[in-house]
């Protein structure tokens, strides 16, 4: 557990000292729940209870869909159909399951954003950084493998459109690319593969949770400050910290209901809101859709996917120097998932030695416009590739890479920032006031 000192669980009873030392599951249980945490914390901290909540929504709604759910070619589009107007309440878990996957992705951006701004990624928390960008990566391949289950036209021509992606590696792009879909095209074969890593990716998740969640209470917790607890004494720490039972489990619930409270509301009101119409058709191999989008939590990458055309200088270079081998749909496919690996290399990018944007003057502002260059490439990836929209992209999709390999370095180099307070204690007693004695 922490390194904080704290009070560790000391089993009571008889019963309790047996299980204790051949299963030490309620110690882990009281070490967990009791752990010192920052008691400064703010609402931007809430976010890791929602994605638990959420995650664990997914599995049990998705158990319940299997059950009704038929895995062929010929009868997904019709069991979706059954699901929805025949199974009692199917129609509700299935909207649950469907928004459940915008409402994780909404919870996991705002996670990520809010560890850009606070620094925590930096030591000793690179760990917990890199098992969270797995994590991300594992649920977009779960979100998308999911988007291909009901068979419906988006869902074909999409998969087609992404797997696609892989036949533009060189050499080796066709031979991968028919090994994902089993087949030359998108089938059966295909559907069969995406339904059970569907099913299988949302349990390694929840293991790789536990992990993350171990990683975090090994380093201890990030705070607004970026100061760390002081480790000196006991009483020390508990100057700078609260436990986390009771004060931030119902800081947590409290936020988490009022979360829920807006998503019950959409999945009751506007269910299909963030869906497509085409989706509600059955797929047809032979009748393309004209505007083929992603979901819309692709979209920022689906933009730059699309932002580095033949025409774009930097792709004419690298295929110069390639001789060609790199082609723009390889450099766009390359670009995509550069995109990130910055994010994931942030903790190596960043050389700024304080480690909260709180303190940082010059880093709020390009922060802020990476958080709006965020929303500019998730509105363009929806648009067409005509003028302006490919411009858009292209000069959006050049911010993005260019924070996270030229500014951010830049920053810690040139930056001054403001002072810090010397400790959490300090810091809380400014905003809240010093406790009564």
């Amino acid at each position: 557990m922490s390194g904080i000192p704290h009070d560790h669980y000391e089993p009571k009873t008889g019963a309790e000292k047996w299980l204790n030392s051949r299963l030490p599951v309620i110690g882990l249980l009281y070490d967990t729940l009791m752990i010192p945490t920052p008691k400064n914390l703010n609402w931007m901290w809430i976010w890791g209870i929602v994605l638990a909540f959420t995650l664990g929504l997914q599995i049990i709604t998705g158990i319940v869909l299997v059950m009704h759910y038929t895995p062929h070619v010929d009868l997904a589009f019709a069991s979706i159909e059954h699901i929805m107007r025949d199974v009692n309440g199917g129609h509700m878990i299935r909207y649950f399951h469907m928004n459940g996957a915008s409402l994780f992705f909404i919870a996991v951006y705002a996670h990520i954003f809010r560890g850009l701004y606070y620094g925590s990624y930096k030591a000793p928390r690179e760990v917990t950084w890199i098992i969270g960008m797995l994590m991300y990566l594992i649920m977009m391949g779960t979100a998308f493998m999911g988007y291909v289950l009901p068979w419906g036209q988006m869902s074909f021509h999409g998969t087609a459109v992404i797997t696609g992606l892989f036949g533009a590696i060189p050499f080796i792009g066709e031979s991968i690319q028919t090994w994902l879909l089993g087949a030359s095209a998108v089938g059966q074969p295909a559907l069969n593969r995406f339904f059970s890593l569907h099913y299988l990716l949302p349990f390694v998740l929840a293991g790789l949770t536990m992990v993350h969640i171990w990683a975090f209470h090994s380093t201890g917790n990030n705070n607004p400050t970026g100061v760390e607890v002081r480790r000196g004494s006991k009483e020390e720490a508990e100057k700078d910290t609260l436990p986390f039972w009771p004060y931030f489990v119902i800081k947590d619930l409290f936020a988490l209901a009022v979360i829920l409270a807006a998503f019950v509301a959409v999945v009751g009101f506007m269910p299909n809101y963030l869906g497509h119409p085409d989706n509600y058709i059955p797929a047809n191999p032979l009748a393309t859709p004209a505007h083929i989008v992603p979901e819309w939590y692709f979209l920022p990458f689906y933009a730059i996917l699309r932002a580095f055309t033949a025409d774009v200088w930097a792709v004419q270079f690298v295929q110069f120097i390639t001789f060609g081998i790199v082609d723009a749909k390889f450099f766009g496919v390359l670009a995509m998932f550069g995109a990130i690996a910055v994010m994931a290399l942030a903790p190596w990018l960043d050389t700024s030695k304080v480690r909260s944007g709180r303190y940082r003057p010059m880093f709020k502002v390009w922060f802020a416009l990476l958080c709006v260059d965020f929303m500019v490439l998730m509105w363009v990836g929806a648009q067409s590739t005509e003028f302006p929209f490919d411009w858009i992209s292209l000069i959006a999709s050049t911010y993005w890479f260019a924070y996270f390999l030229v500014i951010l370095p830049l920053l810690g180099v040139i930056e001054k920032p403001l002072a810090q307070p010397a400790t959490i204690e300090e810091d809380f007693n400014a905003h809240y006031g010093t406790p009564a004695e």
